[in-house]
């Protein structure tokens, strides 16, 4: 009997942080890049300046959360907007304006639409992903989002900018293993089809995601 390949959380994070530096990198058209050493944490949280929240389910459930510094955020948003051909005199000079709490949104959905497509071509499992939740706050407050995940793992990794600005990815979700009984052929991905779909996604999310304060998180009952 073939011997059966088990993929643990810790592959399905490897899997969701090649999505996060492949999204960025071709997003701003600069060099992102994580470290290969993993925290193991506690517990998930928004932290300042700028955090970035969703949540999935489906196969598994679980929470990604992007945690981004002012400057991190300012050089991802400004990179972004001139790679699309935008005049540095029209851009955002603040990182508490809608339109870098709308962008990294927006980033934000096409990382997750990516690792969500990924987790279904490697593990042939279906995840749904909620619209992404941003959070402006200062140095003085942390938000703690807790879910109901069953024997929960949380992990943090973190990423570097070309400039060396460093932001924060976390990720909580079942404590599951993945068990490979015999191999399989991998749907084939068309690049246009995937291209159409985030740029769907895309135009919604920009409308859609805005800036939230701790009271809507409340009354979301997060």
């Amino acid at each position: 009997m073939a011997k059966t390949k088990t993929i643990s959380t810790d592959e399905v994070l490897v899997m969701l942080c090649g999505s996060v530096k492949k999204v960025l990198s071709t997003a701003t058209q600069t060099q992102i890049s994580y470290s290969p050493m993993v925290q193991r944490i506690t517990r998930t949280c928004l932290r300042p300046d700028i955090g970035c929240f969703v949540l999935f389910d489906g196969g598994f459930s679980g929470l990604v959360i992007m945690n981004f510094s002012a400057q991190s955020a300012m050089e991802i948003y400004r990179a972004y907007m001139m790679s699309m051909g935008m005049p540095e005199s029209e851009l955002a000079t603040r990182h508490t304006t809608d339109e870098v709490g709308n962008m990294l949104g927006e980033l934000m959905n096409q990382i997750v639409g990516d690792f969500t497509g990924h987790v279904g071509r490697e593990l042939m499992v279906s995840i749904n992903q909620n619209q992404p939740k941003m959070l402006t706050i200062n140095k003085e407050v942390m938000v703690s989002i807790d879910t109901n995940l069953d024997r929960a793992q949380a992990r943090r990794v973190s990423f570097t900018t070309a400039r060396r600005n460093v932001f924060y990815m976390e990720l909580a979700m079942d404590k599951t293993d993945f068990i490979k009984l015999h191999d399989f052929e991998q749907e084939e991905v068309d690049p246009d089809r995937i291209v159409d779909e985030q740029n769907n996604q895309s135009s919604a999310i920009a409308e859609s995601v805005q800036t939230i304060d701790i009271d809507l998180l409340n009354e979301l009952g997060l």
